[in-house]
């Protein structure tokens, strides 16, 4: 069966950090890209970033360029989302998605059908 495990989520003041894990079953991870996205309470659902399979190219968002580092660990079959100087407007629900592609395909929902189940990060003093 396949599956996405979120992990990591929290309260963080502002400046702060998290690694968010997304842990795979019933797949080999390192045969797909794979997204992370966030849904902020009020808003639609935005791609933050994605890795792809051979090579690790990676791809980020604007807003957390320069802030958040997307990694995969293959052996533990896991994808890690570190995020640094964190913003109250960084505050959503965070999920992981596999894409139907190796690479990253940009953030259509479509290109992705299967999702972790979320993790919260609240950014708040």
């Amino acid at each position: 069966q396949l599956q996405l495990v979120e992990s990591g989520g929290g309260l963080v003041q502002p400046g702060g950090s998290l690694r968010l894990s997304c842990a795979a079953s019933g797949f080999t991870l390192n045969n797909y890209g794979i997204g992370w996205f966030r849904q902020a309470p009020g808003k639609e659902r935005e791609g933050v970033s994605c890795i792809r399979t051979q090579g690790g190219g990676t791809d980020y968002a604007d807003s957390v360029k320069g802030r958040f580092t997307i990694s995969k660990d293959n052996n533990m079959n896991t994808v890690y989302l570190q995020m640094t100087s964190l913003k109250p407007e960084d505050t959503g629900i965070y999920y992981c998605a596999r894409s139907r592609h190796s690479y990253c395909s940009g953030y259509v929902e479509y290109d992705y059908p299967t999702w972790g189940q979320g993790t919260q990060v609240t950014v708040s003093s």
